[in-house]
């Protein structure tokens, strides 16, 4: 007979297979949990993986591998199994504990709330579950107020809001990213930067952080390559209506100003002032923008002669944007054609410090001179004329106001009167003896007498008596004529003078 080969017998009943997956899988459990214990998450992680894949429906396993994810700050894996956990096993407290934290962890405290009150259903009394929904309460509170300050444009006490947030939930991505938005909301780019930055390190397809970055390059002024971002995000998310909208307000905002500078260029001051002002309305937040359509519009007003508007809104370009060369010299400009000297000094001395060039030193020198000679006596004013005054017109004003002023004709006046007059009048002589000599005014104008000590003798320390009297027919010195004959006008008619000594020598008029 054939010798025949018969096989082991090798079944094992399902039974005990399915026995000895638990045990498995518990001692992987086991093993994890003591590198649990020992800070060793990775490689307890990998145990407790394995257990799960030998007994997907042991709850308790996936709520281990929940808390390892947990301590590893991988908050939506361990929220994933946290939830698996509670989906196995209904009545499995931990889970519902661990859910509620992680949606805290990642910025969703009305969602943990819900976690912490099913397990305070099942566990009443667990002082853990009730402070940590008393936690996300306090969390949910600081999230409303950030979001309504938020909507009222407060964008600094949302801030400190949303900080308060961050405490219990550093790593939430949607509270980083609000602060960040807000940060650019208040011109603190850098900061912002840096978190969607971080943001987007882990995940590159954040719109919000793209958002945030697009925002930054908006209001720093760099709005070509922030709608470049704008276009982005909403490639991403169609929805996007934050960035939908400060897209369009960065389009209106460019167009507008650029129909400003068109209008200026052809003259159209008037219309390119309109312009401007329809441009700053578009949105407040971008300062620096703003602070260029005040330069421009100031640069209107000068245009229009309106010289105490472009302070104005030269002061509110500087507000804008302190460092503001151009805003502090073009204020610098208007308040010298508003003779305040004092102000314009300051203002150029500004600008020297931002900008420390020859050209930006030799106008603080000058502004410098400028006050000089405004705190010496105003011969122009004196005698109420401009400074482009021809000699006729001068020798008029001298008439006139020496006429007005003359000692003689106030002699029934007060002694208070009578001195001040003279005063005048002597001024009024002072005036017209350095203006009428072409180098003594020349040096006037630019200011050289300050720099030399003085006018010097000669015409201009001559006795304003004596040049009364050589201009109305005393004579003047060298056989000079000033052309004006034994009178003058008066209120527009002829009033004649007589001439008799005067009891100190010279003459005395008699009007």
């Amino acid at each position: 007979m054939d010798s025949e080969t018969v096989p082991m017998d090798t079944d094992v009943s399902s039974s005990e297979v399915e026995s000895n997956k638990e045990l498995n899988a518990e001692n992987l459990k086991n093993s994890g949990n003591e590198l649990y214990k020992q800070k060793k998450y990775m490689e307890a992680l990998e145990l407790y993986s394995e257990a799960i894949r030998l007994l997907p429906s042991c709850a308790a396993y996936y709520g281990n591998r929940s808390a390892t994810y947990m301590m590893l700050q991988k908050y939506s894996d361990a929220l994933a199994d946290a939830q698996q956990s509670t989906s196995i096993d209904k009545e499995f407290t931990k889970g519902y504990h661990r859910e509620g934290k992680c949606l805290l962890a990642l910025g969703k405290p009305l969602a943990a709330i819900q976690c912490f009150e099913k397990s305070l259903v099942i566990q009443p009394e667990n002082k853990t579950f009730l402070s940590d929904k008393l936690l996300a309460e306090k969390v949910k509170k600081s999230e409303d107020e950030a979001n309504r300050h938020h909507s009222a444009g407060d964008f600094r006490r949302a801030l400190y809001c949303i900080k308060q947030c961050l405490k219990e939930a550093p790593n939430a991505a949607n509270y980083k990213l609000f602060k960040a938005e807000c940060l650019a909301y208040t011109s603190q780019y850098e900061e912002a930067l840096e978190i969607s930055n971080s943001v987007l390190a882990f995940d590159k397809r954040n719109a919000d952080a793209i958002f945030v970055r697009a925002l930054c390059l908006y209001y720093d002024d760099n709005i070509d390559k922030a709608q470049q971002h704008f276009k982005h995000v909403l490639k991403m998310n169609p929805d996007h209506e934050k960035a939908r909208e400060t897209f369009k307000k960065s389009k209106c905002l460019i167009q507008k100003k650029e129909e400003g500078n068109t209008a200026f260029k052809a003259g159209e001051f008037q219309h390119a002032h309109r312009l401007y002002s329809e441009a700053l309305s578009i949105d407040p937040l971008n300062k620096l923008t703003n602070a260029k359509l005040y330069n421009n519009r100031a640069t209107v007003n000068t245009k229009l002669g309106n010289l105490d508007a472009t302070v104005e809104d030269c002061n509110s370009a500087i507000a804008l944007d302190e460092k503001y060369v151009k805003a502090f010299a073009r204020r610098a400009a208007a308040y010298t054609s508003l003779e305040k000297y004092e102000e314009a000094l300051r203002d150029y001395e500004a600008v020297l410090k931002l900008d420390p060039t020859p050209q930006n030193k030799q106008a603080v020198s000058t502004a410098k001179l400028e006050l000089k000679k405004s705190q010496r006596k105003d011969y122009y004013k004196i005698l109420g004329v401009d400074k482009h005054v021809s000699d006729d017109q001068l020798k008029k004003a001298y008439r006139k106001r020496a006429m007005i002023h003359h000692p003689d004709r106030h002699s029934n006046d007060t002694p208070e009167k009578q001195k001040e007059e003279e005063r005048v009048f002597k001024d009024v002589g002072e005036a017209y003896s350095v203006l009428s000599d072409p180098k003594k005014r020349a040096r006037y104008d630019t200011g050289a007498d300050l720099e030399e000590g003085g006018l010097g003798s000669g015409f201009g320390d001559m006795d304003a008596n004596n040049i009364f009297q050589m201009f109305f027919g005393g004579g003047a010195p060298g056989g000079a004529d000033f052309g004006f004959g034994g009178g003058f006008d008066d209120c527009g008619g002829r009033t004649h003078f007589q001439q008799r000594p005067h009891q100190r020598g010279g003459f005395h008029f008699q009007f």
